[in-house]
C-alpha cells in the first residue's frame, strides 16, 4: 500500500507519463531494429544492442556486456557468435591477462555502427531541435534523476 494519500490528478499524471514511456521505448526499440538493419539484414535488435557495447568499449567481455544489458549468458553467447560470423567482432587476448579474451569491432562495425548512429541521431536531433535549451536541459535533469 502506498504512503502517500490519493490525488486523482497526480494519479493521472503518473499515468501519462507511464503511457508516454511506453510510446518512446516503442519507438527506441524500432530505432534499433533500423540501425541494426543499417549494419547487416541479419543482425536482430539486440545483437546491435551488443555489437555497440563492444564497439563503444563499455562492454568488451561476456560478461561486462550481460551487466550492462542485463540479460543471460545464452543471449549473449548466441548474439556474440553472430557477430563474429557476420565479421562484425573479434575476440582478441587481453593485454592484461593473456588468459582472458576480449570482444573488439571491427572496422567494418565501426563503419557501420557510425552509419546507424548518424541516421539516428539525424531523426532524434531534428525532433529534439524543436525545443528549447533549457527544455532539453530541464528535461536530461528529469531523465537522470528518473534513472537512478
Amino acid at each position: 500500500m502506498s504512503e502517500h494519500p490519493s490525488d486523482p490528478s497526480l494519479d493521472d499524471a503518473v499515468i501519462q507519463v507511464e503511457q508516454g514511456l511506453g510510446r518512446l521505448f516503442a519507438r527506441i526499440r524500432v530505432g534499433w531494429r533500423e540501425a541494426a538493419a543499417t549494419v547487416h539484414p541479419d543482425l536482430p535488435a539486440f545483437g546491435y544492442q551488443v555489437l555497440v557495447a563492444i564497439e563503444s568499449g563499455k562492454a568488451t567481455s561476456a560478461g561486462a556486456i550481460i551487466e550492462r544489458l542485463q540479460t543471460d549468458k545464452s543471449t549473449v553467447s548466441r548474439q556474440v557468435r553472430q557477430l563474429e560470423e557476420l565479421g562484425l567482432v573479434t575476440s582478441i587476448p587481453d593485454p592484461a591477462d593473456r588468459r582472458a579474451r576480449v570482444l573488439v569491432a571491427t572496422e567494418l562495425a565501426q563503419q557501420r555502427v557510425a552509419t546507424a548512429r548518424a541516421a539516428y541521431h539525424g531523426r532524434l536531433g531534428e525532433r529534439l531541435r524543436a525545443w528549447s535549451a533549457d527544455d532539453l536541459t530541464h528535461f536530461a535533469e528529469l531523465l537522470d534523476s528518473l534513472g537512478r
